[in-house]
């Protein structure tokens, strides 16, 4: 059995780990070398983790981060276990546990509800693109993850990690501190040891929030490499599926089985000449050597003080690594963007026309319309509105989405947006200093949990790459009072090889990452 030393932090704390611990910071590669060797079997490792989950989320700290675990697990681990002898692996991801937010279709006797009520009990007639190519490389799907419902879409009080299907989703750093959404479970479940890795999704800081929150590397792909096609929407302008792991590595490995054009999503085609089937070959323990790195100081960095002391610190251990730092490099349009209302014109409009797409395809008895789901709430106000509401819901639907005016006014934002992130944006900075990369804090320490008056979230630095459909990987960069911080790494589109070098160059260099301790509350 793979067993670890206890952590700096808990040592000095005399923490034990409340659930087995033979899957403590396991990597892929090590467990792939581990049933290679014959010492482990994918439907071992399927029990372990199940185990896990039982006595850590399900009881003991209850992190309420996994919805539900696929019945047919075990089944599929067996299969995968026999096709190993007879034939050998299929790849690096062969017979590994994954997990999977709960907005990503699945057609078997696992639910897809985007954590909402009001889908339970249908099941959506194909498998999302991305759940059926993770089964063609030889993952086992092993359960959903709780995520904010609807991908907080909902109201601009939620709780992130909240939803009326699993409850409220907890930091396994701090049980009283959110897990960020809307991919909460994502990030929960991964730091907590629950699965080997698992897939979230982002419209706007829902993959790099509760990566950074939750102390666990994570890729938001460049808008179109990865499929989207059923996968509950917000907008097809913003919205992205990435892998989460609690090493880049480990998200590298997941990313190259997502990748690839899909007809049943035309944005993928613009990935083609774009995208590896192997990310693997780009990790560099001495990637930021050389390197080029710009430094966020102004909008998308400085919003709080904790995390300035680590950001500082990750600047100079960059430096010490052969990085050559331009110290500030700030986006000349950040201000713009960060006061302007065309991202949210966007996303009202994208959210009823996309969503309703959706559900028509869905083929669900009672739910056939974001007016359908905003009826089930009210419905069911005590299940689904016990603590904020659906404003957001409200607005998208008030949305006339055959009226020229309106459509005028969508299509002008959406060309601000990409002006504002792209050439006044991102690429601006990038050319006028010759950088590989922008780097910034990914957001502020988790703060705590107010299902009342919802989320205080201070800051982070996501809107940019959203905005401009690039990519950016979260990673852990240290702990403040107990609390992950994390810096972000973003470039233009396609750029994902070289942040992939950084990333994991600057992960060699710090070994930030600390596993949880699920303590009650942060001291």
């Amino acid at each position: 059995m793979l067993k670890r030393p206890a952590t700096t932090l808990a040592r000095k704390r005399g923490f034990t780990d409340p659930g087995p611990d033979d899957l403590i910071e396991a990597t892929i590669a090590e467990l792939q070398a581990r049933m290679a060797s014959g010492e482990l079997t994918a439907l071992a490792l399927v029990q372990q983790y199940k185990a896990r989950i039982k006595a850590i989320d399900w009881h003991g700290p209850r992190v309420h981060s996994v919805l539900e675990l696929n019945p047919d697990a075990e089944k599929i681990a067996r299969a995968l276990d026999q096709e190993r002898r007879d034939q050998g692996p299929r790849g690096p991801l062969h017979g590994i546990p994954l997990m999977l937010k709960d907005n990503i279709d699945t057609h078997d006797q696992m639910h897809t509800t985007a954590a909402s009520l009001a889908l339970l009990g249908s099941t959506p007639p194909l498998d999302a693109t991305v759940a059926s190519r993770l089964r063609d490389a030889g993952a086992v799907l092993l359960g959903k993850l709780n995520m904010s419902e609807w991908a907080n879409f909902r109201s601009n009080n939620s709780s992130s990690g909240w939803s009326g299907r699993g409850g409220q989703c907890l930091n396994p750093y701090a049980l009283d501190r959110s897990p960020c959404g809307s991919s909460s479970g994502s990030g929960a479940a991964v730091a907590a040891n629950l699965c080997a890795a698992a897939l979230g999704t982002e419209t706007n800081g829902s993959i790099l929030c509760p990566s950074g929150i939750n102390m666990v590397a994570a890729i938001k792909p460049t808008l179109g490499l990865t499929s989207r096609a059923g996968v509950i929407p917000i907008s097809h302008n913003q919205d992205t599926i990435g892998p989460f792991g609690r090493t880049v590595a480990d998200a590298a490995t997941v990313l190259g089985a997502l990748v690839g054009v899909d007809p049943r999503d035309p944005a993928t085609a613009e990935s083609s000449g774009h995208f590896f089937s192997d990310y693997r070959p780009f990790l560099d323990p001495n990637g930021l050597r050389g390197a080029r790195i710009g430094i966020i100081r102004q909008v998308f960095a400085g919003f709080q003080d904790k995390v300035d002391v680590i950001y500082n610190q990750a600047i100079a251990a960059m430096k010490d690594a052969g990085a050559i730092i331009v110290d500030p490099a700030d986006l000349p349009s950040g201000q713009a963007m960060e006061d302007s209302p065309d991202q949210l014109t966007v996303l009202l409009f994208d959210f009823k026309a996309d969503l309703n797409a959706y559900l028509a395809e869905r083929g669900d008895q009672t739910i056939h319309t974001l007016q359908d789901v905003i009826d089930f709430n009210n419905a069911h106000a005590s299940e689904e509105l016990p603590f904020f509401g659906q404003d957001l819901f409200l607005q998208a639907q008030a949305v006339d989405l055959t009226d020229q005016a309106t459509i005028a006014a969508y299509e002008a934002a959406l060309a601000r947006n990409h002006l504002l992130s792209r050439e006044q944006g991102i690429d601006a900075v990038l050319q006028e200093f010759h950088l590989d990369a922008l780097v910034a804090p990914t957001n502020a320490v988790a703060w705590k949990i107010d299902l009342l008056d919802g989320d205080h979230h201070l800051g982070g630095s996501s809107t940019p790459t959203s905005l401009a459909g690039y990519p950016a990987i979260s990673v852990p960069a240290g702990l403040s009072y107990g609390l992950p911080v994390s810096i972000t790494f973003m470039g233009t589109a396609w750029s994902e090889p070289t942040l992939i070098k950084l990333a994991s160059g600057f992960e060699a260099v710090t070994k930030a990452r600390q596993p949880p301790m699920f303590v009650p509350a942060a001291s």
